[in-house]
């Protein structure tokens, strides 16, 4: 963190060390609750048939695959937010060789705003194609209340597919979280 060791003060090291830690632990908990919440729905989602037709929910399409991608990303995200507690441990070294440089430090958390950035977009394309498949679903279903007994079922908007729309808006969710903590570090070195 360090590129002159006299040049910062072991209080204004400790400062920046307890920040990448409370924001380390804040962005872990928060991605991995929402993470969890979206793995299962989507898993369950991909597994899940619809038993009168037997065919697959809308979402099991190119919007799940783009959801699924997210989830992984939001997997490295999350170990990178774990990462930031590791270097508040190693910030914290009363050996200033043991301190990570500030250019290395700066170099990792552009790299976790890269892996934020990239999860959110392939999270936003997801949204985009089960959105619109869904959007094409309810506008191929009959207004009025009658003949609603002789639509094809695969045409019927089921609940898991609203699910599948909950599962990737907290992959979004949890992506922007690590965004937001990863922005907050960065602006707390560089300000040091």
């Amino acid at each position: 963190m360090l590129e002159r060791p006299e040049s910062k003060s072991t209080s204004t090291i400790q400062e920046i060390a307890q920040t990448f830690r409370l924001t380390g632990w804040a962005s872990f908990w928060a991605q991995l609750v929402l993470g969890v919440v979206a793995a299962v729905i989507l898993g369950f989602a991909s597994l899940s048939r619809d038993v009168s037709t037997g065919q697959k929910s809308v979402g099991t399409g190119l919007g799940i695959f783009f959801a699924v991608i997210a989830v992984i990303a939001l997997g490295a995200s999350i170990f990178w937010a774990f990462r930031y507690i590791r270097i508040s441990k190693q910030l914290q070294s009363s050996n200033p060789n043991n301190r990570p440089r500030k250019a290395d430090t700066i170099q990792l958390l552009r790299l976790g705003l890269s892996i934020n950035l990239v999860g959110l977009l392939v999270g936003l394309i997801g949204a985009q194609a089960i959105v619109g498949a869904l959007v094409a679903k309810s506008l191929t279903l009959p207004q009025a209340g009658v003949g609603v007994y002789q639509v094809d079922p695969s045409r019927i908007i089921r609940p898991l597919d609203i699910f599948v729309v909950q599962a990737n808006t907290n992959t979004v969710a949890a992506h922007f979280a690590g965004l937001i903590g990863s922005l907050w570090l960065l602006n707390r070195v560089n300000r040091q």
